[in-house]
């Protein structure tokens, strides 16, 4: 999500350590990145859902390992949201390019992207550096990320392509919904943080 790169703000004690587990697992993910594009175009379907696949696993897994072992990091706040993005990005653009979602879809997403910028931006202009991640927008992303490799696999005939279409287009409309939600929840928690900021009281300046 857009608004986790301010995801520093967070409350809670992050370490500066840069190699651990879990932002190794960050890190392979931005390494598939440009392997997904590469296997989609070309159409190997195979390397390109297993690709997938593996980005949904390590993005549960980087998140659950950080919070249960305590090794949450600023480095791994910094990456995971952009491995999310960059292959919520680049999955949009691959699957649009071969006809498996259609446009209408991307621009929905796109567009919600583009407001959550406009949010942090006007943030930023006030001073705030950005807002804690939100469960909902993590729900979001959950449900796209797993849409996708079923949306892909649905994208043949067969019982398994038949089985596959329902459901993923059930986590890809949930995962749009909750998307705009969490949109929603982000704006109204950036009102209330202007506002609390607005009212709290200066210090005295020296004289």
């Amino acid at each position: 999500m857009t608004e986790d790169l301010g995801a520093s703000a967070r409350t809670g004690r992050v370490s500066e350590r840069l190699f651990t587990l879990p932002n190794a697992l960050s890190m392979l993910r931005l390494v598939g990145v440009p392997l997904f594009l590469w296997a989609i175009v070309t159409r190997r379907d195979g390397l390109a859902l297993l690709v997938l696949a593996l980005s949904g696993i390590t993005d549960y897994a980087d998140g659950k390992i950080a919070r249960t072992f305590r090794m949450e990091s600023r480095v791994g706040q910094f990456l995971d949201p952009i491995a999310d993005r960059l292959y919520i990005l680049s999955t949009l653009v691959g699957l649009a390019w071969r006809g498996i979602i259609p446009l209408w879809f991307v621009v929905v997403l796109l567009a919600r992207e583009a407001v959550m910028l406009v949010v942090l931006l006007h943030l930023r202009s006030r001073g705030q550096i950005g807002l804690p991640v939100h469960f909902v927008g993590k729900a979001a992303t959950f449900g796209l990320l797993y849409a996708f490799p079923l949306l892909l696999l649905a994208h043949g005939d067969g019982v398994i392509a038949g089985l596959a279409r329902p459901i993923g287009w059930g986590f890809a409309w949930w995962g749009l919904v909750l998307y705009w939600l969490a949109a929603i929840l982000y704006a109204l928690q950036a009102k209330f943080v202007l506002s609390r900021a607005s009212h709290r009281p200066r210090s005295p300046r020296a004289r």
